[in-house]
């Protein structure tokens, strides 16, 4: 249970740092509101925030938030900008997300 409790942490710590940089990049490069960066800069605090609630060493956490974090990345290319991944895309995230197991359920010295 513990693990479905830190995935779902870091799948919320990553939507707070992709908002946090596409609404940004809305601005930028869609001229939308510069309003925008009020709450691009809220996100991207609860970001920062989210990962100190995470058990785990601070390298340790990043470390493992990168795989989650390409994942979420995928989906909302998917979801939000209408581009279907294609299969290296998904096999990508699979050795991501191995990786991140890797690092998350390895043996700790005691």
């Amino acid at each position: 249970m513990e693990i479905l409790k830190i995935l779902g942490l870091f799948i919320v710590t990553a939507l707070a740092e992709i908002i946090g940089c596409y609404l940004p990049w809305l601005w930028l490069k869609q001229d939308r509101s510069a309003w925008l960066l009020v709450p691009a800069a809220l996100s991207l605090a609860a970001f920062a925030w989210l990962l100190t609630l995470h058990p785990q060493a601070a390298g340790r956490v990043y470390a493992a938030y990168g795989g989650v974090y390409i994942s979420v990345a995928l989906m909302w290319l998917w979801a939000v900008d209408a581009v279907r991944p294609t299969a290296t895309d998904w096999i990508g995230v699979g050795l991501c997300l191995t990786g991140m197991a890797v690092i998350m359920l390895g043996a700790r010295p005691a």
